[in-house]
């Protein structure tokens, strides 16, 4: 191996360019050049300005507006459909408080019907057990006139009874009744 380097080392002396023909150093620190080298820098940043100031930053300039424009555009859009849900957002709390004050005076209505109703099924029966009670009255009244009615003929013959089982003989009628009269008053 230390062969093939050493004739590889004679190889690059053979190919190689002498030190006298390449030059002192590294080119663009030649100062024989440095009047080209300031020409071509010059002609070269002056295409590069021209383009970029005719060609690339109008072409930046437009997509920046057009991108501004799109933003704007979209903010405002933005903002239509806030408002828009805000009004939709208003609307349905104008509705359901509209529907909430009609759901109280419907239950309001519907409870003074049934209150009605009520106090009519109410009266209705007030009135038939007045009747019955009238009735039950009256049929008690006449029981009782009937019974006080015989309450006298009965206490007559118990009186009569009674009077004939100690003297031993019953009264008469006129005295029996006379007797029971003043007993009753």
């Amino acid at each position: 191996m230390a062969g093939d380097t050493h004739s590889n080392a004679e190889h690059n002396t053979e190919v190689g360019i002498p030190a006298e023909e390449h030059g002192a150093g590294f080119p663009p620190f030649d100062s024989t050049t440095y009047a080209s080298q300031i020409l071509w820098l010059a002609l070269t940043f002056g295409v590069f300005y021209w383009i970029m100031k005719n060609v690339a930053v109008p072409r930046i300039a437009g997509i920046l507006e057009d991108r501004k424009d799109r933003i704007a555009g979209d903010l405002a859009e933005a903002n239509r459909l806030k408002q828009e849900t805000d009004e939709a957002i208003a609307a349905y709390e104008q509705a359901l408080s509209e529907a909430r004050a009609k759901a109280h005076g419907i239950a309001s209505e519907t409870r003074e019907k049934l209150k009605a109703d009520q106090d009519a099924r109410r009266e209705k029966a007030e009135a038939e057990l007045s009747e019955k009670l009238a009735a039950a009255e009256k049929h008690i009244a006449g029981v009782k006139s009937e019974a006080l009615g015989q309450i006298e003929e009965i206490a007559g013959d118990t009186a009569s009874a009674l009077v004939e089982a100690l003297v031993g003989r019953a009264p008469a009628k006129t005295d029996l009744t006379k007797a029971l009269k003043s007993a009753m008053n």
